[in-house]
């Protein structure tokens, strides 16, 4: 069974950091793809940052410049380094991991951490 755990959300005011991470767990599961989503209330989810296993990244033009993400392979570890935080940041965000679990592709979801943001 795999599990996407993630931690590292909170409260913070206008210009502040924060820094999000998410483990997968699961023996038979091979890591791919690691991404970021989040979504705001009434809105769509969306998606904020994606990290291949080689480490080659895309993020959305909203946090290009003030959201970083990283992951640590040996660890099945994902972080998001969020600085120059705004209130329209404020959302849940979710873990996505993808990769083979026993033979077969699959995607995985974490239970999402909330980020508020105040102004």
């Amino acid at each position: 069974q795999v599990q996407l755990v993630e931690s590292g959300g909170g409260l913070v005011q206008t210009g502040g950091s924060l820094r999000l991470s998410c483990t997968a767990s699961g023996s038979r599961f091979s890591v791919d793809n690691m991404c970021w989503y989040r979504q705001a209330p009434g809105k769509q989810r969306e998606m904020v940052a994606t990290i291949t296993r080689g480490g080659r990244t895309n993020s959305a033009d909203s946090v290009k410049g003030r959201f970083t993400i990283s992951r640590d392979n040996a660890k099945n570890t994902v972080y998001l380094q969020m600085s120059g935080l705004k209130p329209e940041d404020t959302a849940v965000y979710y873990c996505n991991a993808g990769g083979i679990n026993s033979g077969t592709y699959n995607i995985y979801w974490g239970q999402g951490t909330q980020v508020t943001v105040s102004s």
